[in-house]
């Protein structure tokens, strides 16, 4: 049974971006030989850590987004964990959360089309257009400076 995963990996900020796309391109292969099919490839770039990983302050993070079998990820991870340029990885199942999203969606839209039935054709007052606003008079109302009414004037 095929899942959707994302895998978001930081590796080492001194690894040079040649490395670093070599890196992800030999992930890229190892996954596509194995049967999945990578969805999409997003390097994030250099970015400060939350706390110091390794003696790094910084890392260049990678996020991978693929379908594939369950057994195929476990290789995914090891490879992660071995391999020397890597500090961190996470990998998570999306496709789960997929489901629920377009679930939620879909009473969403059910909801808005029963109301759109349900609700009754009230006539929207036309609004004065700008031309008229700016040619009318302004509403009568207090003065700005003048002294409110009622109040005792200042000697």
């Amino acid at each position: 049974m095929t899942r959707i995963y994302e895998e978001l990996f930081i590796i080492k900020p001194d690894a040079p971006d040649e490395e670093v796309d070599q890196f992800v391109e030999t992930l890229r292969t190892q996954l596509t030989t194995a049967g999945a099919t990578v969805d999409k490839i997003d390097k994030w770039g250099k970015r400060r850590l939350a706390y110091r990983v390794d003696k790094f302050r910084e890392g260049t993070y990678v996020l991978l987004q693929f379908s594939s079998e369950p057994t195929v990820v476990k290789e995914l991870e090891r490879r992660l964990r071995v391999s020397d340029v890597v500090l961190k990885f996470l990998t998570v199942r999306i496709d789960e959360t997929l489901k629920r999203l377009d679930k939620r969606k879909k009473e969403r839209d059910k909801r808005a089309a029963k109301r759109a039935l349900n609700a009754p054709a009230v006539p929207v007052p036309a609004q004065p257009s700008l031309a008229a606003q700016m040619t009318e008079p302004p509403a009568a109302g207090p003065v700005p400076g003048a002294p409110l009414p009622g109040l005792p004037k200042e000697a």
